[in-house]
């Protein structure tokens, strides 16, 4: 990979995205396909929850995608509430999006909407017709059997609604990156991943030293390397009562927040951006969350004459070497392991 984050494949690739529309493809093998996750979605992750991967990992993009494309999303059945598998990440349609040896994948779950409070209500109607009927109240066993017949009848009828939660592998990095703020859904996507490979273990990003007190020496005496701060903090105190103050686009130099620290109030979250180019929200629990690609992402015009996958191909291209020079400015800064390992 060259310093402007590309690599040398990528002609090659987007010649051969080109053979492939047109049946000239040289590549041999199945090509696992399904419905792309979302027409024209933005590219640009906006929240990284961190894991490395494990210093064995040999899957070829190949051998991950036919994993993939064993366990592709499902509707969901009459009787199931929620359904989980893989679907397509970009315009492609194929299960896993590759350039060099980054990779794209992305977790589909549908879910019914069904509130308990739609069962109870309907289960109390029937409830109370069935009362007039059999002439006396209905009791606990009829209830619950109402409302379990309810809720297979209304089940069956339910709207679905589709969640999309994307991973970007870095195979050359070792990093393996979810796109989304919340510890749940990225583990749901975690575990998915080792079902559908067998194994995988994968360890949370973490540092050697404390993420809140590296926080706090920056605030005191600047941010180090190519990192400058930006304008939102939040402190919290280390007492049982969690007191917290937060700044919101407000210059982070003054007395103030120098007395809060010196009060045994702790950063939790602190804006920053690194090399002028990302913005982002770092977290104590090493969350990167709020990534806004300064001069990075412009808009892609309709009707343009570069074709969507190509411009997906250059966007990924962009994003994952950008992402991958930020990661690895943090394990220097936090002295993480990787930073350790790759000294």
């Amino acid at each position: 990979m060259d310093e402007a984050g590309s690599w040398p494949q990528e002609g090659h690739r987007l010649r051969e995205r080109r053979r492939v529309r047109e049946g000239r493809s040289a590549i041999r093998g199945p090509i696992y396909c399904a419905t792309f996750a979302g027409r024209l979605a933005s590219m640009w992750f906006k929240n990284l929850t961190v894991y490395r991967l494990p210093a064995d990992w040999s899957w070829s993009a190949a051998d991950l995608e036919a994993a993939l494309g064993r366990l592709p999303l499902q509707p969901c059945s009459a009787l199931q509430m929620r359904s989980r598998g893989w679907v397509a990440p970009s315009p492609s349609g194929r299960m896993l999006h590759t350039v060099a040896t980054q990779h794209l994948l992305a977790l589909g779950i549908e879910q019914k909407l069904l509130p308990a409070s739609v069962i109870r209500q309907e289960a109390e109607r029937r409830a109370a017709e069935q009362a007039e009927t059999q002439g006396f109240p209905v009791g606990r066993r009829q209830m619950r059997a109402l409302k379990l017949q309810v809720a297979d009848e209304l089940r069956a009828r339910a709207l679905t609604r589709r969640i999309v939660t994307r991973a970007w592998i870095d195979a050359a990095g070792g990093w393996l990156v979810v796109d989304s703020a919340s510890a749940t859904r990225a583990e749901e996507l975690i575990e998915t991943l080792r079902d559908t490979l067998g194994s995988l273990a994968v360890e949370m990003f973490d540092a050697e030293r404390s993420v809140s007190a590296s926080m706090a020496a920056w605030l005191q005496r600047g941010a180090p390397g190519a990192f400058a701060l930006e304008q939102d903090l939040e402190l919290q105190s280390a007492d049982a009562m969690k007191s917290t103050v937060r700044y919101r686009r407000h210059v982070l130099d003054g007395p103030d927040i120098r007395t809060h620290l010196a009060a045994g109030k702790r950063p939790t979250q602190l804006g920053l951006t690194w090399n002028g180019r990302i913005a982002f929200i770092l977290t104590e629990k090493l969350q990167v969350k709020r990534v806004q690609f300064l001069e990075l992402a412009p808009e892609r015009e309709d009707g343009g004459e570069i074709d969507p996958l190509e411009q997906f191909d250059l966007d990924f291209t962009v994003m994952a070497g950008e992402l991958g020079k930020l990661l690895e400015a943090l394990s220097r800064e936090l002295g993480s392991d990787a930073a350790r390992a790759a000294a």
